[in-house]
């Protein structure tokens, strides 16, 4: 039994060459930083942000990221032309990791952190955390997923991306094990508001230290992986190649933004990533509720966050390692993305259906496991045919003001529904899931019809001989 128990993961972890074998190894260990410290911030966020600030401002939050992002996006754009990749990858991770280290510093205030329990709008550190964490996305996670998909072939992709996710679930089952074990032993034992704040200064100093060895694992990987198997897509790198003997490698600041309103297919992954968010905002803020009826103290209300993202991530490994690479190798990426929303309506589906706290929360770490799981891997793939613009900049701006824009478009359903009777609610809410999903899996089976045609014809989205 264990003989074949070692086979089994020794065929699921080694195939293939032993450089790509080991690529693949470090990508994971990248990728197992990234969400063990991104899980921490983010199960901090909304606990920091309902104890400075409360929780009715959080679709204002939502709303002004969208905006506070933008300069951050142009900036980004700018620094794309000028760096490598992996040193981009690098110069954020440290940039997060030091941000994230002097906020915990900060969070021990005894003014401006959380030991003072006077929420107000008025107090400025509660929305900077939260725009803080909201970076993460579009400047950590994303920019490591294009890092990893400039040097990932189609093939690649569907025999590693899902053993790179599974990883990833540790890494977020870890980043939110250790502070839900260690809130939730500050709310039993009752401890005084000083011995939670050390806590939350504690885990997020930690997480903030494991981004910080984000630059070393890079290095390394750049160090010991010959060139050629960093090349990826070839067609994609010899058009990148091109471009820049003839000098035309740099794109411009608003360059991302032109090819994504430019491409449909690329109009297309902001449409699979818009609807997720959309309702993932939704449940999010009944979440909130969830979490302020759980426990009325600071640790408690962490403990409830990380309880849920360990669940969420709990279920994300279970799936990414049985179930992610066999779909993504034998079903393709067409019917992959036309089962994430089918998948998500269920969970919906059964949510309408019971209306309790529970069906709320296995709703949202159905929705989230999957999103994690399978949609994050596949989704990403798509980019993988595509010129380096459309991989670091549109999706720079699908990843920051896409998403932050279908949080403000959640969060305006979520303020309507609150001045709504309860029978208008009871009508609303289902269909706009409804609409929601229907919407999400027509834009999924499009947007894999033209991935499938363009690794096929070995065709480079956002080159400019497919413009022409």
């Amino acid at each position: 039994m264990f003989s074949a128990t070692r086979r089994w993961f020794g065929n699921l972890l080694l195939e293939g060459d032993v450089h790509e074998r080991r690529k693949v190894l470090l990508l994971t260990v990248i990728y197992f930083l990234v969400i063990s410290a991104y899980t921490v911030a983010q199960g901090l966020k909304d606990s920091v942000f309902l104890s400075v600030v409360g929780r009715e401002y959080v679709p204002w939050a939502r709303l002004a990221s969208l905006f506070v992002l933008i300069p951050a996006v142009l900036l980004y754009s700018k620094v794309v032309d000028n760096v490598r990749r992996y040193q981009l990858l690098a110069i954020y991770s440290i940039a997060f990791g030091l941000l994230g280290l002097g906020f915990a510093i900060a969070i021990g205030h005894s003014t401006i952190g959380i030991g003072n329990t006077d929420t107000s709008p008025l107090r400025i550190f509660g929305w900077l955390f939260y725009f803080f964490v909201e970076g993460y996305t579009p400047f950590v996670v994303s920019v490591m997923w294009a890092f990893v998909n400039s040097i990932t072939s189609p093939e690649s992709a569907k025999q590693s991306y899902g053993i790179m996710v599974a990883g990833s679930k540790l890494g977020g089952m870890l980043g939110a094990g250790v502070p839900w074990l260690l809130f939730a032993l500050d709310d039993y034992s009752k401890a005084p508001i000083a011995a939670q704040v050390f806590t939350h200064q504690i885990v997020l100093a930690v997480a903030s230290t494991l981004l910080l060895a984000v630059p070393l694992v890079i290095y390394h990987l750049m160090r010991v992986i010959p060139g050629k198997y960093l090349h990826g897509y070839e067609a994609a790198y010899q058009f990148e190649k091109h471009q820049k003997q003839v000098g035309k490698e740099k794109t411009g600041l608003f360059s991302g933004l032109v090819l994504l309103l430019k491409y449909p297919y690329v109009l297309g992954i902001f449409g699979v990533v818009y609807f997720y968010e959309v309702l993932n905002t939704v449940l999010g803020y009944m979440r909130l509720g969830a979490a302020e009826e759980y426990s009325e103290t600071l640790a408690g209300k962490g403990a409830f966050f990380f309880q849920t993202y360990f669940l969420v991530h709990s279920v994300g490994f279970v799936i990414s390692l049985f179930g992610t690479r066999w779909l993504m190798s034998h079903m393709g990426e067409r019917i992959c993305l036309i089962l994430i929303p089918v998948l998500t309506g269920f969970g919906l589906l059964y949510f309408s259906l019971a209306t309790s706290p529970s069906a709320l929360i296995f709703a949202f770490t159905i929705m989230k496991a999957v999103n994690y799981a399978f949609s994050y891997p596949v989704r990403e793939s798509l980019y993988i045919p595509t010129a380096k613009a459309i991989k670091f900049k549109s999706k720079s701006w699908i990843d920051a003001f896409g998403s932050k824009f279908a949080k403000v478009n959640g969060s305006s359903f979520v303020l309507l529904m609150q001045t709504a009777g309860p029978a208008v609610l009871a009508v609303a809410q289902p269909l706009f899931f409804v609409t929601t999903i229907g919407l999400w899996t027509v834009t999924a089976y499009c947007l894999g019809r033209r991935f499938e045609r363009s690794v096929v014809n070995q065709e480079v989205i956002g080159s400019e001989e497919e413009a022409a």
